[in-house]
């Protein structure tokens, strides 16, 4: 996990101002900005509250502030849905696992769409899920188990 002060100096840094333009913004010094981002000191929380505004974060970004994961998550909150539905997911995520583009040679995929069908129509008329949602539903519950292995 991140330091406070490097999750200060990546969001400062993504945000394109300096430390002084952050120091004259929140009406401190430069050098106080340096404390923060170098852990030396600490914020008080009116301060946190105004860099989180600054950075357009909230206050729980801002404490684990990722700009990887801010930037994933920009892209996905950008790209259309049309995009979204020319994109081979399974080729794309299967550069990262390949067992994503090869199982279907050996898993008897068969065997468990029945169930699996079940369980999507479940959720589907229990809960009024579209099948969109009820998809989304059923991969993390089993997200949820794999994390709780």
């Amino acid at each position: 996990m991140m330091s406070l002060g490097n999750s200060l100096f990546q969001a400062r840094k993504k945000s394109g101002m300096s430390q002084e333009e952050v120091a004259e913004k929140l009406g401190v010094s430069r050098q106080t900005i340096s404390k923060w981002e170098l852990d030396e000191t600490l914020p008080d929380i009116c301060q946190s509250k105004k860099l989180s505004t600054l950075y357009r974060l909230t206050l729980d970004e801002l404490i684990d502030f990722d700009p990887d994961l801010k930037e994933i998550e920009r892209v996905i909150e950008n790209t259309s849905e049309e995009k979204q539905k020319s994109i081979d997911w399974t080729k794309m995520w299967g550069k990262k696992y390949p067992v994503l583009t090869t199982y279907h040679q050996t898993v008897r995929t068969e065997d468990y769409s029945a169930p699996l069908r079940e369980l999507l129509d479940r959720l589907k008329h229990e809960y009024g899920y579209n099948d969109m949602d009820a998809m989304l539903v059923l991969k993390d519950i089993l997200g949820r188990l794999w994390n709780a292995k």
